[in-house]
C-alpha cells in the first residue's frame, strides 16, 4: 500500500518526469535538425538576399562551407550536442549574434508575456467557471457559455487585428506595435502601455477552454454526494465553494493547463507577430527558413521542455492538492 503523502508523491512524480524528459529532449533535439535538413528552402537565399541570384557557384559553395550548411544533419546535431554540453548554444547566422544572446534580448518579453497572459486566463476562467457552475442555467452562465463558444471559434489573429482595428487604430487609446515608440529606448512604462493589447488577446483566446472545463467541474462537483451533505449541515455560498467545491473542481483545469501549453506557445507566437512584439516568433520564423540551426534547435528545445515541465507541474499540483490522485509517470 502506498503510503507516501501527497507532498512526497507529487516530488516522486516530478522525479520520474525529469528521468524521462532528459533523453526525450535530446531525442526532439535530433528531430529537429533531421526535419529542418528537408526543407526545400536554400539557406544561401536568406544570407545573400538580393545578391544570391548574381553569387557564382563557386562563391556559393565558399558561404556554404563558411556556414557549414553542406554539414550533413547529424553532424551538425552531434557539434551542436557538443557546444550545448559546454555551455555555447551557437552563432545564429539570421540574427548575426550568439545565440544566447537573442534568447537573453527576446525571451523576456516572450515570458513576459505568455505567463501574464496564462496567469490572467488561469484566475478568470476560474472564477468566471466557478460562479456559471454554481448558478447553473442562469444568467451568468449563459453569458459564460457564450463567451466561450464563442470565442473558442474565433482563432487569436483575428482577435488580435480586431483590437488593433478598433482600439489601436479607431480608438487610439493604445500602440499598435513594437514594445516601444520608434527610435526610443524601452522602458517598464512603454513596455506595459505596449503591451496591454497583445496580452488582451493571448488572454481571451486562452479563456473559453478553461472556462468551460472549470464550469463541467463545478457542476459535477455541485450534484456529487459530499457536497449535498455539506448542504445538509448548513454549508453554503463561498464556505461551500471553497471548501468542497473549489479543490474538486480546479483538478481538470490543472490537467487541462499542461495540456494546453503548446497552444499557448502557438498563440503567442501569432499574437506577436501581428503586434511587432519583440519577442521570439520573429526569430523562429527566420530561424526556420534559414535552417539557422543552432538558434531553431535552441528555441524548439526550449518549447519542448516547457511543455514537458508544464505538464509535469499540473499533475504533481493535481497529486499534492487533492490524496486520491495519485500517478506513476
Amino acid at each position: 500500500m502506498d503510503t507516501l503523502t501527497p507532498a512526497r508523491a507529487a516530488a516522486r512524480l516530478l522525479a520520474v518526469r525529469t528521468a524521462v524528459a532528459a533523453p526525450l529532449t535530446v531525442g526532439i533535439s535530433a528531430a529537429i535538425f533531421a526535419v529542418a535538413s528537408l526543407s526545400p528552402f536554400d539557406p544561401l537565399a536568406a544570407y545573400l538576399g538580393g545578391n544570391y541570384q548574381f553569387a557564382t557557384q563557386s562563391q556559393r559553395d565558399a558561404m556554404r562551407e563558411a556556414y557549414h550548411t553542406d554539414m550533413p544533419w547529424y553532424q551538425a546535431w552531434w557539434q551542436w550536442i557538443g557546444g550545448v554540453a559546454r555551455g555555447e548554444l551557437g552563432w545564429s547566422s539570421t540574427q548575426s549574434q550568439p545565440v544566447t544572446t537573442v534568447l537573453v534580448e527576446r525571451m523576456p518579453f516572450t515570458l513576459a508575456l505568455s505567463g501574464a497572459a496564462l496567469l490572467t486566463a488561469t484566475l478568470v476562467a476560474i472564477l468566471l467557471g466557478c460562479l456559471a457552475g454554481m448558478h447553473r442555467g442562469g444568467l451568468i452562465d449563459r453569458l459564460c457559455t457564450g463567451f466561450s463558444v464563442t470565442f473558442a471559434a474565433v482563432p487569436p489573429f483575428v482577435v488580435s487585428l480586431a483590437l488593433v482595428v478598433v482600439v489601436a487604430v479607431g480608438l487610439r487609446w493604445l500602440p499598435a506595435s513594437g514594445a516601444a515608440a520608434p527610435g526610443a529606448d524601452y522602458t517598464i512604462e512603454g513596455v506595459l502601455r505596449h503591451g496591454i493589447l497583445p496580452w488582451i488577446a493571448l488572454t481571451v483566446s486562452m479563456i473559453p477552454w478553461l472556462l468551460l472545463t472549470t464550469r463541467a467541474a463545478v457542476v459535477e462537483s455541485v450534484d456529487s454526494d459530499a457536497v449535498r451533505a455539506a448542504r445538509s449541515r448548513g454549508v453554503h455560498g463561498w464556505a461551500l465553494l471553497r471548501g468542497h467545491i473549489a479543490p474538486v473542481s480546479v483538478l481538470p483545469t490543472l490537467a487541462l493547463l499542461g495540456t494546453r501549453l503548446p497552444e499557448l506557445i502557438a498563440g503567442a507566437a501569432i499574437v506577436e507577430t501581428v503586434f511587432g512584439w519583440p519577442g521570439m516568433a520573429a526569430v523562429l520564423v527566420d530561424s526556420a527558413a534559414a535552417l539557422d540551426f543552432p538558434l531553431l534547435a535552441a528555441l524548439t528545445v526550449a518549447a519542448a521542455a516547457a511543455v514537458l515541465a508544464g505538464s509535469a507541474l499540473s499533475d504533481a499540483a493535481a497529486v499534492a492538492i487533492d490524496p486520491r490522485v495519485r500517478m506513476s509517470a
